[in-house]
């Protein structure tokens, strides 16, 4: 039997990360691999485990409900990749690494649902960068499209106008 090639992706309930977990998806499928989507919770540090009432497993229950939704979303797109979804404590960017110290590959997004925006890094994905044995991926924040030269463009007061055409110089 030939080893497979495991992809582990980092999930923290951001759009970004989901973007990570379709780029591993897509990865995978595109190597015969498999995704392990793991999703990292430390309920010491959780206000929002402390301001919902929750203890350590209703946290941890919370963190495989919200790793669950995003697999299901995202899997059907990608139906020959087996995924299998884990849900950890501790620190994220430590345990992501850990996890991976024997995979291929480990993916996460630039920047998770903190959106503490670092020069170029968010704190967990920095910290895989050093932390990992493997290579890791990072999901870059999607840039916005510039509109197009034939759409019209509606002014904050409501009146219509047409982008100036190009200068033919």
């Amino acid at each position: 039997m030939e080893p497979t090639y495991r992809i582990v992706v980092g999930i923290d309930a951001s759009v970004d990360s989901e973007r990570a977990l379709r780029w591993a998806m897509r990865e995978a499928a595109r190597r015969a691999g498999t995704v392990q989507a793991v999703m990292v919770y430390d309920w010491a540090g959780t206000e929002a485990a402390l301001l919902a009432g929750l203890g350590e497993e209703g946290e941890r229950q919370r963190t495989v409900d919200i790793l669950e939704k995003v697999v299901e979303r995202v899997q059907p797109e990608f139906p020959g990749v087996t995924v299998a979804a884990e849900a950890l404590r501790g620190n994220p960017g430590v345990r992501l690494a850990e996890t991976a110290a024997d995979a291929d590959l480990l993916v996460v997004g630039s920047h998770g649902k903190g959106r503490l925006h670092h020069a170029v890094l968010g704190s967990v994905s920095e910290e895989c960068v050093r932390s990992a044995q493997c290579p890791v991926v990072v999901i870059p924040l999607p840039h916005p499209e510039p509109a197009r030269r034939d759409e019209s463009v509606v002014l904050a007061n409501g009146s219509k106008d047409r982008p100036d055409p190009p200068a033919n110089d």
